[in-house]
């Protein structure tokens, strides 16, 4: 049985998960191949691989000799799923006490605070679920 889809991915689990976002189904050869700097071994990547399966973040199928993976789960629905978890985790389950907190602790362009701007009035307006 596969292990719970954890919420969040290590570095290493990253770094091949956003090869196979890019650049789709990879045997772990090619996964190597495109790891680039700095380099990871081939059983560190096949593990990692692995691990990544039993968290539910890819699959895979035989071809020939090699299997080949490919992501289970869309980069937005992993980056949803760890803004969920970090909401529920540090913020009490509120999005606004995490928007609130990036704004007062980050620099926010005047383009990005628009932009927040334009999506908190259209979401305020009733039917409107259509983000600009």
């Amino acid at each position: 049985m596969a292990r719970k889809k954890s919420p969040t991915l290590t570095e290493a689990e990253y770094r091949l998960m956003d090869i196979l976002w890019s650049k789709g189904p990879r045997t772990v050869g090619e996964v190597v191949d495109a790891v680039g700097e700095p380099p990871l071994a081939y059983n560190t990547v096949l593990t990692t691989l692995q691990i990544l399966e039993q968290k539910g973040y890819v699959r895979h199928k035989a071809s020939g000799r090699a299997f080949i993976y490919r992501p289970a789960i869309e980069r937005e629905d992993a980056q949803r799923d760890v803004v969920q978890h970090v909401v529920s985790r540090f913020f009490n389950n509120s999005p606004g006490e995490l928007v609130l907190n990036l704004i007062e602790s980050e620099q926010v362009d005047a383009s990005e605070l628009d932009r927040l701007r334009d999506i908190i009035d259209a979401a305020r307006r009733p039917g409107q679920s259509e983000r600009p």
